[in-house]
């Protein structure tokens, strides 16, 4: 125990500098736990405020989660939920590793600087000022689609109510917006790959394309794995902000817009159903913990050095 204080008191700058990242976590992440319990009561408002309308709120058990699943939402928003996050893993990899390796190529440090600056912009944008940008794309009467689609002697279209598009709008506006910054940290473990392994591939014959695939990608691999399973572990959790304020909460598009976090909000904002939210917010949080335990038992079967725990 001695040791032990001894040791506390020796780490006590870095226990100081990690204070502010656990009062964090404490407030906005652990303490909100103990409301899950609204999900198993028919929650009511109760007069001496929300600790006593949790208490004397009726116990209905699973009743909220059977609402939850009795209706087709319940298949969309998790179909919905998952593809969208399937794809934007699977394509946000692919293209935050080709764009950090073409920026590790890239010999004028000058181009680099000004190329990183102009991918990394978009990630400080808020989704309000995307879906502005967006919404000048895509205006029916003065947007810049219909613009070029009348120029050549076609019909414009309603993109606001014409939900076939959005899957490649929605997935083309987050790339646009996350690969910049998702490209730093690969970027940052390929500058970091000795060079010599490079200049052995180089005397061997290795042509660039190959001393990518040998020896950069290789050497990158456990990086791409463990950012994967964080991935997987938030496959159930969507951007709000992206399905919500990019198709500017159009109701013909819920089909393909509707997510679990949108969900969530709507039935909060539209019909005050906390218990059947709250159920939604468990379901969301219990699968993605699962599906990251399995992502890592899977992974530590295959390389037991590249599983996150």
């Amino acid at each position: 125990m001695k040791q032990f204080g001894a040791n506390l008191y020796k780490s006590r700058v870095w226990l100081l500098m990690t204070l502010p990242g656990l009062i964090w976590f404490l407030i906005f992440a652990y303490l909100p736990m103990f409301g899950q319990v609204i999900a198993f009561k028919d929650f009511r408002f109760h007069p001496d405020g929300f600790f006593a309308s949790v208490i004397h709120s009726e116990w209905v058990g699973f009743d909220n989660f059977k609402f939850l699943f009795s209706t087709n939402d319940a298949f969309i928003i998790t179909r919905n939920t998952i593809l969208y996050n399937l794809v934007f893993i699977v394509l946000g990899i692919v293209l935050a590793v080709g764009v950090a390796i073409i920026l590790s190529e890239l010999t004028k440090q000058k181009f680099a600087k000004i190329y990183q600056t102009g991918m990394l912009f978009p990630h400080f944008l808020s989704w309000v000022v995307v879906s502005y940008f967006v919404f000048a794309f895509l205006s029916v009467d003065r947007g810049f689609m219909n613009n070029i689609l009348t120029t050549f002697g076609m019909d414009p279209i309603s993109w606001y109510n014409e939900s076939t598009f959005w899957p490649y709008i929605l997935v083309a506006v987050s790339q646009w917006k996350g690969v910049g910054f998702g490209s730093i940290v690969y970027l940052a473990a390929i500058v970091g790959i000795d060079r010599n392994y490079y200049e052995a591939a180089m005397i061997d014959g290795a042509s660039k394309w190959q001393q990518i695939r040998h020896v950069t990608i290789p050497m990158i691999m456990p990086l791409i794995i463990i950012l994967t399973i964080l991935n997987i572990g938030n496959i159930f959790s969507a951007d709000f902000g992206l399905f919500y304020q990019v198709p500017r909460d159009s109701g013909p598009l819920y089909s393909v817009t509707n997510v679990i976090d949108t969900y969530v909000y709507r039935g909060l904002m539209s019909m005050g159903d906390i218990g059947m939210s709250t159920a939604a917010g468990l379901y969301q949080a219990t699968v993605g913990f699962v599906l990251i335990l399995i992502t890592n038992y899977v992974v530590r079967r295959v390389d037991e050095d590249s599983a996150l725990f």
